[in-house]
This record gives structure tokens, C-alpha cells and sequence, in this order.
């Protein structure tokens, strides 16, 4: 028998999920006499899925075109840039100039531009490197642990695979969850680098075995030195650039002109300021203002726009076929838990519990799931954007959704790229980080949302 025909272990949180799902609903067909709308919502689920998913090709191949513009441009490693004196500050143990500082910059970078392929691999590369600083292997450092805390509740710019879904499902408002996805984002970063830096310092007999083994500086120069020749190099678009000259710079300029010559005309047009911002531009400008800075951004730089969209849609084409599965099995899960009464059941049990904190129950099995599972999650969210796009239940769903990260999974992949048994205080310091981020979710989709 190969490796990869080997049992691979117990099954995994999804596999229990899924199983959950689809028995409950059978069994509490069965006493409810609902097994004829159990085995039709089970068809009707696996069209949806498809459905949703070929919907799905043409919006994220185009906004991960547009995705290639911003990276084409160096958006990526400009951020990093600016990102440098903070990381330093956080990550005292790293030197600034060995290569896990650079990876965990264009990891976190990368994530915040909704980049989470590239993220991933910038993210391995920085636990490899990281672990190279490690007195204790196969023990997370203090370092790796803020690490994956930032990793799973970092900042989110563009949500732009949530915001895919909602316009697949035709929500008369798709952008309408960036501004409370990016404040609870922001919460829940805070509560991850707050929590982890604590929990870090309480920890004092790690701190004791780092200082009895921390190198000397000019160990870690010659290490790093050595290890220079290993740091994250920036991807090659040079098929995708042109060189800049007057002309670029002033076409660039003239798109932000006359984008600011809206704004003016949209609000002389409008009673107030408030009424504009409110009614008009969170609800109908977000997206195109979004399209139009990316374009005018990839001008400015000497990108070739039109040949950079083409080549990150096929990304977005691929992304969207392979997900088929995952939301074919979720959702008629989910389906036939719903059509069998169970859900009504469980929303009910739970109403005074989750009415406390503004979430609608129907939303409570997503926010329990987000930490184990993304596609699992990520299916509850699109059959509920699917079933009601504009309902308050969906907008909650969405926001969750874009400011919360599967944080059993991103533990997983790192930590066990370097053989980490003894996570420390990783898994807390992710877990309290998503908490804050579902609750400020609620919080901010309650001030958010104009149904």
C-alpha cells in the first residue's frame, strides 16, 4: 500500500460536520414525516450549488484579474514597505534583516489584499524561517504564535470572494459589507496581537529556555547572511509592465480628477452629505470606485491592464470549477437539515442565546463551523446569500465571512510545515481572535445594514 492510500488519520472536522448534517436531517425527517421535502431539497441543493458555482466563474475571474493589476503594480510590496517599522516593533526576537521577517510581510500583505493563494506560500516560507530561530524545536515560539494570530484574524481590505458571492446572487447592495467587514477586522487583529504579546510574556519558562539559547548578534548576522540568498523574491510581471512616462502619470491623474468631480456632482445632486454617503455611495459606488482606482493604479505604474485582467481571470476561472464540490456537498447538507425542520428546531432552541449579540440563528451553525472549515463555512454563507441575498441573516453571513479566517486550518498547514507539536498559546490567541471578530461582526452589520 502507497502513502497516499494510507488511512490518514481520525476524520476531520468537516467529515464530522457533514455527516452530522445529513443524518440529523433523515432521522428528524423521519418523526417529523418530512422525507419527501428532505429528498427534494436534496436535488434542488445540488443544482443550486452548481448554479451558484458557474455564476461564480465569471465575477471572480474578474475581480482576480483585477487583482493581478494591483499586484503587476508592486501594491503587494509596496505595502510590505510600509508594513517594515511595525513588524520590527512586534517581532523584537526576528532580526529585520533575516528572510521570516520578509515573508511574514508579503504574507501579511498579501492577505490583506485578499490574495490568500499567494499568502499561503509567503506564509510556509516564514514558519521555515522562523523555526530556524527556534531554541526548542517541535515548540512554537513566541514569534511563530503571534505569527499565525495576525495570520487568522489579519486585516482584510478587499473582501473580494464574499462580495463575488453576493453579486452571483444578484443582492441589490454586494459591497455594502466592506466597511463593517474591515472595522471587524480590525477588532479582532487587535484582540489576536493583544492576547498573543500577553500570553507570550506570561510565559516564563519559555522566555527562560530563549534567553539560556538566543544567539549572539553576530551568530544571527552570520545567519542571516547565509540565509539572505533564501528571502521571498517578488514575482516576475515584467511581461505585464511598460515603461512609465508623462503621459501615464497624467492619464492617472485625470482618472482621479474626474473621480473626485463625481463625488462633488453626487453630492450637490443630494440634500446632504450624510444622505450621499449613506444612501448613494456605500450602497452603489463602493464597486465601481474600486474598479476605477485599480485601473487608474495599474496606469500609473506601466501596467498593461487589459493583458493583466485576462491573465488573473484565468485564476478566478479555475478557483471558482474547483470549489464545486465542496459547495455541491454543504449545501445539500444543509438543505436537507433545513428542509427536515431541524434547523427551525436548533434556531429556536437558540434564539435567546444568539439574539443577545444581534446574530440571527440560522447564522450561528456558519459561526461555529468558520474556525474548522472554510469551504464548509463558506457554503452556509452561499446558500444563505443565495436564499435571501438581501436579508439581514445574509449581510451577517457575509461580513463574518470576510473578517474571520478558519483558524484550525492555517495552525494545521503552518505549524505542521515545520513539525510543531506544542502549539503554545497559538491556538487561544486564534480562537479569541476569531470570537472578537464574529461578535464585531454582529456589532457592525447591525450599524451597517440598511434592509
Amino acid at each position: 500500500m502507497s502513502q497516499a492510500d494510507q488511512p490518514s488519520g481520525k476524520p476531520s472536522a468537516i467529515n464530522i460536520v457533514f455527516v452530522g448534517f445529513m443524518a440529523v436531517a433523515i432521522l428528524f425527517a423521519g418523526y417529523t414525516g418530512k422525507m419527501e421535502e428532505v429528498t427534494q431539497a436534496s436535488l434542488d441543493s445540488a443544482k443550486t450549488a452548481v448554479n451558484l458555482a458557474i455564476d461564480l466563474i465569471g465575477v471572480m475571474a474578474l475581480w482576480l484579474g483585477l487583482v493581478r493589476v494591483l499586484e503587476a503594480g508592486g501594491l503587494m510590496y509596496t505595502l510590505a514597505n510600509i508594513l517594515k517599522p511595525l513588524m520590527v516593533k512586534l517581532f523584537p526576537d526576528v532580526p529585520p534583516t533575516h528572510p521570516a521577517m520578509g515573508a511574514m510581510i508579503l504574507n501579511i500583505s498579501a492577505n490583506m489584499l485578499g490574495l490568500g493563494n499567494a499568502a499561503t506560500p509567503f506564509g510556509i516560507k516564514a514558519m521555515v524561517e522562523l523555526n530556524k530561530l527556534n531554541p526548542l524545536k517541535g515548540t512554537a515560539t513566541n514569534a511563530m504564535c503571534l505569527f499565525l494570530a495576525i495570520n487568522t484574524s489579519s486585516v482584510v481590505l478587499f473582501p473580494l470572494g464574499v462580495i463575488g458571492v453576493r453579486v452571483a446572487a444578484n443582492s441589490s447592495n454586494p459591497a455594502a459589507i466592506f466597511l463593517p467587514t474591515l472595522l471587524a477586522t480590525l477588532c479582532s487583529t487587535v484582540v489576536g496581537i493583544s492576547v498573543a504579546s500577553w500570553l507570550g510574556r506570561k510565559d516564563s519558562s519559555f522566555q527562560e529556555v530563549e534567553s539560556l539559547t538566543e544567539p549572539s548578534p553576530e551568530e544571527l548576522e552570520i545567519e542571516s547572511s547565509d540565509n539572505r540568498v533564501e528571502e521571498v523574491e517578488e514575482a516576475d510581471y515584467s511581461h505585464l509592465l511598460y515603461p512609465t512616462g508623462r503621459a501615464s502619470q497624467m492619464i492617472a491623474w485625470l482618472f482621479i480628477l474626474g473621480f473626485s468631480g463625481t463625488i462633488i456632482y453626487g453630492v450637490i445632486r443630494s440634500d446632504t452629505l450624510g444622505d450621499f454617503f449613506n444612501q448613494d455611495f456605500i450602497s452603489h459606488w463602493l464597486m465601481p470606485i474600486l474598479i476605477l482606482l485599480i485601473i487608474t493604479y495599474g496606469v500609473g505604474r506601466g501596467v498593461k491592464v487589459y493583458e493583466a485582467v485576462t491573465e488573473g481571470a484565468k485564476q478566478g476561472f479555475d478557483i471558482a470549477i474547483r470549489i464545486i464540490p465542496f459547495l455541491v456537498a454543504i449545501l445539500v447538507a444543509i438543505g436537507m437539515f433545513r428542509a427536515s425542520g431541524a434547523m427551525e428546531a436548533v434556531s429556536n432552541l437558540l434564539s435567546p442565546i444568539t439574539n443577545l449579540i444581534g446574530m440571527p440563528a440560522e447564522v450561528l451553525p456558519m459561526a461555529l463551523l468558520r474556525p474548522l472549515s472554510g469551504g464548509g463555512a463558506f457554503g452556509i454563507m452561499s446558500e444563505l446569500v443565495e436564499r435571501s441575498p438581501d436579508s439581514y441573516s445574509a449581510f451577517v453571513a457575509s461580513t463574518m465571512m470576510g473578517s474571520t479566517d478558519t483558524t484550525f486550518y492555517v495552525l494545521a498547514v503552518y505549524f505542521g510545515a515545520v513539525g510543531i507539536t506544542r502549539i503554545r498559546h497559538a491556538l487561544a490567541a486564534g480562537l479569541l481572535a476569531d470570537a472578537t471578530g464574529l461578535l464585531s461582526a454582529c456589532i457592525f452589520s447591525s450599524l451597517f445594514w440598511m434592509g
